[in-house]
């Protein structure tokens, strides 16, 4: 098991031994001896030790973790553990079948970078743009396995034209899931498999057009996604306003439309979660005016103080068209996603679905199936989960560290934060000239609002994503914003 350094073979002997000779791995056999619950803790920490320390120096390649399993005489398990918490903390890198290296950033105290933020591998500079996870999670091994099981399963005549709706036993499976983990009330006939929320909302806005309806109404502040997808259905969006309990309910019924869309788990971008009684009066709305809810459930299992609240579709399944994907918890590139159509919608949707693509397709759908059967995306789930919330703790702390006064605003879930920082911060413009002569992009409130971002108070604003960027480069990134001021 040998280790190697791109730096210098010179300290390096043919046992994995580092500077001084002795065996780097010795380093974390103290770790093996504590309780079985807490093993996997004191290995992380004893990793973690050892990369701070510089016993592990920077361009170390660490065995795999079947060999280091082995020579440690634990589970393969803690050791897939330790890399990929030590990963998401910045100290270790890696991409599959090249291995994992210790990090030349987090090896001693984390220092500002001394020029513009390099590009780094996810193809572009450090930025804190909203709404995209982590693909370097992505469960390459885990989808891959289950790939050659459902090669190997699936029937000939499944390789035909498939079912618009989707595979019986992925709308089966999706059945399941969103009943346990979002509460939604749904039956495989009204589920239907889109390639993601875009096309769910699409779907949706095209059957509207075809009963008649002219105008959507869309959250303010709320996704500009949102509006360009109705548009290009022939429905122009309507902006009502969003305060702290959610989409105003007396403002949509001025406005006289017949369908809006919300995200009542976790308000884009806001960050607030609608209140009950909010959701009930939403619920209300519809019941009475015959209106139509499209909620749009875009991160809803990632709540990191408590558990996630259920969907608002629970509380009204014949006015409300639930939507969802595995962009956040997978990846956006798989492009799945599913619509839950209220009982007499369900047909138009499933018929536009044919008309437009024929259905999405079949293997993909079938890896999804077992892999939502097999148990694997509940632990994709709670790996995300635990990963994300500590890059939303680093954020925070990182911009109370170098903007002292600031306040990050919105419940502790999701991938984004608002960002407030104090008027010597500003104006907005100054801010965004200063972050982009830095080499690291933000996006300002007032992107996402009609009424302009409410910087009357002459705060600066900021819609700000964590999740695809370690505590080391948010940490980095927060820094080099730090330095034009």
């Amino acid at each position: 098991m040998a280790a190697s350094r791109t730096t210098s073979d010179d300290d390096v002997d043919g046992d994995g031994a580092g500077a001084g000779g002795t065996a780097a791995w010795e380093l974390l056999l103290p770790s093996t001896a504590a309780p079985a619950r807490s093993r996997g803790r004191a290995l992380q920490g004893a990793l973690r030790d050892a990369v701070r320390s510089g016993r592990l120096a920077p361009g170390t390649q660490l065995p795999s973790s079947r060999e280091l399993a082995a020579d440690l005489r634990v589970s393969r398990g803690l050791v897939t553990d330790a890399y990929a918490q030590l990963t998401a903390e910045g100290y270790l890198s890696g991409r599959q079948g090249s291995g994992t290296w210790v990090t030349s950033a987090c090896a001693g105290p984390v220092a500002p970078a001394p020029g513009p933020f390099a590009a780094d591998d996810r193809g572009g500079p450090a930025d804190f743009r909203p709404g995209l996870p982590d693909l370097s999670l992505f469960p390459r091994a885990a989808w891959s396995a289950a790939h050659r099981r459902v090669l190997t399963r699936l029937p000939h005549r499944a390789f035909g034209y498939p079912d618009p709706r989707g595979l019986p036993e992925l709308r089966a499976a999706l059945t399941d899931l969103l009943a346990r983990r979002r509460g939604v009330a749904v039956e495989p006939d009204r589920v239907v498999v889109c390639s993601g929320v875009a096309q769910a909302h699409t779907l949706i806005g095209l059957v509207l057009r075809d009963r008649g309806e002219r105008r959507v109404a869309v959250e303010d502040p709320g996704s500009p996604e949102h509006t360009a997808l109705f548009a290009a259905a022939g429905l122009e969006a309507v902006p009502v306003p969003v305060d702290c309990d959610g989409l105003d309910p007396a403002a949509l019924a001025a406005t006289g439309v017949r369908a809006a869309v919300v995200t009542p788990a976790h308000q884009f971008p806001s960050g607030v979660a609608y209140t009950a009684r909010r959701r009930g009066e939403l619920a209300d709305w519809a019941r009475e005016s015959g209106g139509l809810l499209i909620e749009d459930d875009y991160d809803g299992d990632f709540r990191y103080d408590r558990a996630p609240v259920g969907a608002l579709q629970g509380l009204a399944p014949g006015r409300v068209a639930y939507t969802g994907s595995v962009s956040k918890s997978l990846a956006p590139g798989l492009r799945l996603g599913w619509l839950v159509a209220p009982a007499e919608l369900a047909a138009e949707v499933a018929a536009r679905k044919r008309t437009m693509d024929l259905g999405n397709a079949v293997t993909e759908q079938a890896v999804l199936a077992e892999f939502i059967s097999g148990g694997h995306y509940d632990r994709q789930l709670r790996r995300c989960q635990r990963l994300y919330r500590i890059r939303r703790n680093t954020l925070a702390e990182a911009l109370e560290r170098h903007f002292p006064g600031s306040q990050v605003s919105g419940i502790a879930a999701g991938l984004h934060v608002i960002a407030a920082l104090p008027a010597r911060y500003g104006p907005e413009p100054r801010f965004l000239a200063a972050a982009a002569a830095a080499g690291v992009a933000v996006r300002p409130l007032s992107d996402y609002t009609v009424r302009g971002g409410g910087a009357e108070d002459g705060q600066v604003r900021l819609v700000m994503g964590y999740a695809h960027l370690s505590p080391a480069d948010i940490e980095r990134s927060v820094a080099l914003l730090a330095r034009g001021f």
